[in-house]
Parts: structure tokens; sequence; C-alpha cells
């Protein structure tokens, strides 16, 4: 399955970031990559189930490049480095970046999940705000899912101290 977006791996797991055209998903994908992650395909990604997850590639005439508006095509291995590339990824996180986002997740209770291929991936959905670090954000958002793997979440966790009856004397 193709799908048009831009992959990066963060802390090991693949990130694929999706919206509209124009949003800043490859910029953000720049950025996190200037910060040590890696790229693994701008613009187009190549998704294939692999028993029960998902593993994204890139599309091999586009692969270790990356699109930037103003900027043009670039050369991430000459830029950063051949290490600053990855030929693939298992998915572990949709970051749907909208430019508008109605309601937006204050709590990070109910992420919920999408499901490609059969598979169920967690999904954030992130407002593309001008000002704002997306990278920044879409780093904390792949790190705290790592963690949701192993445990309840910090926002579980915190519901859980905050709303829990009072005592009374």
């Amino acid at each position: 399955m193709r799908v048009h977006g831009v992959l990066v791996e963060i802390a090991g797991s693949g990130v694929l970031l999706v919206g509209p055209s124009g949003v800043g998903k490859s910029e953000c994908a720049l950025e996190l990559v200037a910060r040590g992650e890696r790229l693994v395909a701008d613009d187009a990604v190549e998704l294939e189930r692999e028993g029960d997850q998902l593993v994204g590639r890139a599309v091999p005439a586009i692969a270790g490049h990356n699109e930037i508006r103003g900027l043009g095509i670039l050369s991430v291995a000459e830029l950063y480095g051949a290490d600053a590339l990855a030929e693939e990824a298992c998915l572990g996180l949709v970051c749907r970046v909208e430019p508008v986002v109605e309601e937006p997740d204050r709590t990070g209770l109910d992420r919920g999940h999408e499901e490609w291929l059969g598979v169920a991936v967690p999904r954030v959905v992130l407002p593309s705000q001008p000002g704002a670090s997306l990278a920044t954000i879409v780093d904390a958002a792949a790190r705290d899912a790592l963690w949701r793997r192993v445990g309840p979440s910090a926002a579980e966790r915190f519901a859980a101290r905050t709303l829990r009856p009072v005592r009374q004397p």
C-alpha cells in the first residue's frame, strides 16, 4: 500500500506523518533528522504487512531525499550522513497533522487507533500551528507511544491520581 506522507524513525520506532500537502510534514522530518533521528521516506511511503506489524519503506525512485518548499530536493545523506537514513521502520505511531483541529485532545486519554492493512496503529491528531515546533511535539508523541506499550500512560496515571475521591475526615 502506498501512502502520501512522511515516515521517520524516532527512538527505533516508525512514525508516519500524514496530512494535507503543505502542512509541514517534510519540514518536521528534516528537523527531526537534524536532531539525530532517521528519515525512512518522504512524500510516498510503501507500507507492507509483515506478521502483526506494518513495515514502511521509501519508494525506490525518491529514497534518501527530502523535498522542502523553497529549497527543493535535498539529499539527506549528503547533508547529514548515511546514518540519517533508515531503509525501513516498523510503524508504531500515526501522527495526523491538521491545519485546524476543532477540539484537540487535552488529556491524552482517548487517542485512538487507525487500521492500516488490518493492523491497528496508535494515532494522535496534532494541530499545525504557526510558530509551534511540530518536530518537538512529534518527538514527544513518539516517545510517549513507546511508554504506552509497556504500561499505563502518564495521562492515565495523572487521571487516576487526581480524579480519585477525596477522603473526608
